[in-house]
């Protein structure tokens, strides 16, 4: 093996800190929300359990990607991959994502003002949600939401379709277009602003994964210039961290969830009998499974990668991690959709929990950028 390849292999392995922390957050995820504890946030009516997000503050969680200074833990971003995994691996439901993940990473490149809300996401205070969506697909330069000028301020309207903790955050990171028109790379702006603002209201949307999701429509909400993050007119630019720390997470939460679907299934096909046999035994479903197994393995490499990338040299992320996106999704969709063929008719009903691996691989394979957009990214930066 030549020294490059070994050298890349062997950033792949976890550390011993980080075996550590997969079997810390393994064996509380599996105690205190496994996959029964969706079902019974989705038939309460409730999009997650406000006492889980508060045990994982107190386990520094939630402060994972904060610094140190701000109180939090600055694990880095693959000890938040794989806290994002484990969650994955049960379908953990929290706003996890959204506030430890995405805003941390967006708020940490904002200096020394952004420091109190640092500390009141390590804290487990804030709840942030990431308004970016306004049409059916991931496309942040799309974006078309106004921010006019008015006097020292700036109003806000127009509509974002589709936001991840939208129905409960406190806060809202918002991109809004202060110049140039759609499709500039140009002319956006990143505020941070209280969700409670004059002139924004909430649609609760019913989504498949029984999370929770938001229209937001803002109608003339005032900003001021304290609410920018980054810099006037290059928005995009202080929002690329969090981009790329949430697509990687995401990335990583999907690859739990493959693992989780395997495992399940796995279990079943050594206890369901047919024609007096273990279904498992016949070699065809044995195939299946092995292959499976194989794709989630190299998936989970990629994922690795990704986090390793964005925590040593993260101007160069981007080819990372939209190959962990993308591998993600593709690995996700099949691990679900041969789940369920392999559980038969039941595996279609909700009297078993592999219809919910399901439903939050369709959703989470579209939030924050899809196959076909992450796989035009890797095009793109190879040269095709």
């Amino acid at each position: 093996m030549s020294a490059p390849m070994k050298e890349m292999t062997q950033s792949l392995i976890d550390t011993e800190d980080e075996v550590m922390l997969r079997d810390a957050a393994r064996g509380f995820l599996s105690e205190s929300s496994p996959v029964s504890a969706l079902r019974a946030n989705r038939d309460a009516g409730r999009a997650y359990d406000p006492a889980l997000w508060a045990e994982m503050a107190q386990m520094g969680w939630t402060g994972v990607l904060v610094p140190e200074v701000a109180g939090g833990a600055d694990m880095g971003h693959r000890a938040a991959g794989i806290l994002a995994e484990e969650m994955g691996r049960t379908l953990a439901a929290s706003p996890y994502l959204s506030t430890a993940v995405i805003a941390a990473s967006v708020l940490r490149q904002a200096g020394p003002g952004a420091q109190g809300a640092l500390e009141s996401i390590a804290a487990g205070e804030a709840i942030y949600a990431l308004a970016l969506d306004e049409g059916p697909k991931f496309a942040p330069k799309a974006t078309a939401m106004q921010a006019e000028k008015h006097g020292n301020a700036f109003r806000l309207s127009g509509v974002k379709a589709f936001v991840a903790d939208g129905a409960t955050a406190g806060r809202v990171l918002v991109l809004a277009r202060t110049s140039g028109s759609a499709g500039d790379d140009a002319g956006l702006t990143l505020f941070d602003i209280d969700a409670s603002r004059a002139g924004l209201s909430r649609e609760q949307l019913s989504t498949i994964d029984s999370r929770d999701h938001a229209r937001l429509i803002f109608d003339g909400v005032e900003a001021t210039g304290d609410d920018i993050i980054g810099d006037l007119d290059n928005g995009f630019a202080a929002l690329r961290p969090g981009l790329q720390a949430g697509q990687a997470a995401l990335a990583a939460e999907l690859t739990g969830l493959a693992g989780g679907a395997a495992a399940i299934t796995l279990g079943y096909l050594k206890e369901r009998k047919q024609f007096d046999r273990t279904i498992g035994s016949f070699q065809a479903l044995q195939h299946r499974a092995a292959h499976l197994w194989s794709e989630i393995e190299v998936t989970a490499s990629a994922i690795a990668n990704a986090g390793r990338v964005l925590d040593h040299t993260p101007e160069d992320a981007e080819l990372a991690v939209s190959l962990a996106k993308a591998r993600a999704a593709q690995t996700a969709k099949l691990a679900v959709s041969e789940a369920v063929q392999m559980h038969g008719g039941i595996g279609m009903t909700d009297a078993f929990d592999i219809g919910f691996f399901m439903k939050r691989a369709r959703v989470g394979a579209e939030w924050l950028g899809d196959y076909g957009y992450h796989a035009a990214v890797i095009a793109a930066a190879r040269g095709f």
